[in-house]
């Protein structure tokens, strides 16, 4: 029963954070979608902080293995096809979190959209926390591709990599309607992953930027 528990306080709080925020969703509000009480939350994670990590933890601990695998057999070339070829290594990971939920790989952007947008500072340190080499290994995987661009570039054009990446999928049953409307194509998450790689990939390792 206890961790059944927890697990519905889990399901309850990520859909309400992915929908309204983190700094809009109550800790009432997830008790009343999850069927418990407060002292119940209190119990399994402590603080709304805690119960934010232990929400986004499900889908990185999914994640971050795979993608440290990946990251193993990826040999960096330069330039823009480097960089491509890199991203597109990392969809099938993405796809991966259908396992924690059906939606898990909208869901896990949209939080950590959320977790951007809403300052979470603590968030960050969560994450380099438990997952910071992995993360240190794709910058510096994509960095061998673009040697000549500053870090302080390369932390600006993966930020705003993560950006469009972030409101490509919060925004992508839209995107799937539209194209069936428009252009009777029938598309899932993978296509707009799919089409989303090559623009990121140009702007990430575009040489038009000054790199102060």
């Amino acid at each position: 029963m206890s961790q059944k528990t927890k697990r519905a306080i889990l399901q309850a709080a990520e859909v309400l954070f992915a929908e309204q925020g983190y700094a809009q969703t109550s800790m009432r509000t997830i008790t009343a979608r999850a069927g418990v009480n407060l002292a119940s939350v209190n119990y399994h994670f402590g603080s709304k902080k805690n119960l934010i990590q232990a929400v986004l933890k499900q889908y990185f601990d999914v994640l971050m293995p795979q993608i440290d695998s990946t990251l193993d057999h990826v040999k960096p070339e330069h330039g823009e096809a480097g960089v491509q070829a890199v991203l597109s290594a990392l969809i099938a990971p993405m796809l991966t979190l259908k396992k924690v939920q059906v939606n898990g790989t909208e869901l896990f952007v949209q939080l950590l959209g959320r977790g951007y947008n809403e300052s979470q500072g603590h968030l960050r340190r969560f994450i380099m926390q438990d997952y910071g080499v992995t993360v240190r290994k794709l910058t510096k995987t994509i960095k061998q591709c673009l040697p000549e661009v500053s870090d302080e570039q390369l932390f600006w054009r993966l930020h705003f990599a993560i950006g469009s990446f972030v409101f490509s999928m919060a925004s992508s049953k839209a995107l799937r309607e539209i194209a069936e409307s428009d252009f009777q194509q029938k598309v899932d998450i993978s296509d707009v992953i799919v089409q989303l790689v090559p623009f990121v990939a140009s702007g990430v390792s575009s040489t038009n930027h000054e790199n102060g």
